[in-house]
């Protein structure tokens, strides 16, 4: 992630790009303490993200804003949240919950949050910020904040099920985590659950958009529209029975 973007923000100052828009995440912005929504002025440093991911695109973003200062690189940077939608191919982290939570497969929650946005409402947001985005400026682009627990029953509803009623506690979840991560590496699939994930959900991911609507005239739809949308096309696509 860092090594890449360096390059590529080298080859667009080499030939000159107008203006870049740097895809980020809100992995590199710091939950708010108390459970509120976070903006883009809450940083988060390398030191303190949790798990390599959050790590590369910390460093990475901040190749990008190095550039900005010290070579005038004409890049917005964008924040997305928690897409989801129709397409998810691969699916996404989230896209596997939605799966997993449709298919019966979790029993239960932790008391987590996290903010879930139409994954065409973060495509509409990248080509807002090219038009209307200030060169050096942050942007999140995101959707609604949901806690965990009212994701689930959502989805439990639109499928005709009962929704998981079972509050798990999060230190009891850490040996199960140990050993999908262990017969990851025997399977060479991607685990369901992670401890880095696990301490990730002791906050509220929780973010504020309103700089990007301000800004940018961005506008976000209700996410059980996506949530429905998202289950359609797994259905049709066969990940979903």
């Amino acid at each position: 992630n860092r090594e890449g973007t360096r390059l590529l923000m080298q080859a667009a100052l080499a030939a000159g790009v107008e203006r870049v828009v740097y895809t980020s995440s809100v992995a590199t912005l710091a939950c708010a303490a108390n459970g509120g929504s976070a903006d883009e002025t809450m940083r988060l440093s390398e030191s303190c993200a949790i798990g390599a991911y959050k790590q590369s695109k910390v460093a990475a973003e901040r190749v990008v804003e190095t550039l900005i200062g010290r070579e005038n690189l004409p890049a917005i940077i964008v924040h997305p949240t928690a897409p989801i939608g129709p397409r998810d191919q691969k699916p996404t982290p989230t896209g596997r919950v939605i799966i997993e939570a449709a298919s019966g497969r979790i029993p239960g929650f932790v008391d987590t949050g996290l903010n879930l946005v139409h994954v065409d409402d973060v495509a509409i947001g990248h080509l807002a910020a090219l038009r209307f985005g200030k060169p050096g400026d942050h942007y999140i682009l995101g959707g609604q904040n949901v806690l965990l627990a009212e994701f689930l029953g959502q989805i439990a509803v639109m499928c005709g099920r009962p929704p998981p009623k079972i509050r798990l506690p999060r230190r009891l979840l850490y040996p199960c985590a140990v050993a999908a991560e262990v017969m990851a590496h025997v399977t060479r699939r991607e685990p369901f659950l992670t401890i880095d994930g696990l301490r990730m959900s002791k906050y509220r991911m929780f973010f504020s958009s309103a700089k990007a609507e301000r800004d940018l005239g961005y506008k976000a739809r209700p996410y059980p529209e996506a949530l429905k949308e998202a289950l359609a096309w797994f259905r049709d696509n066969g990940q979903l029975r």
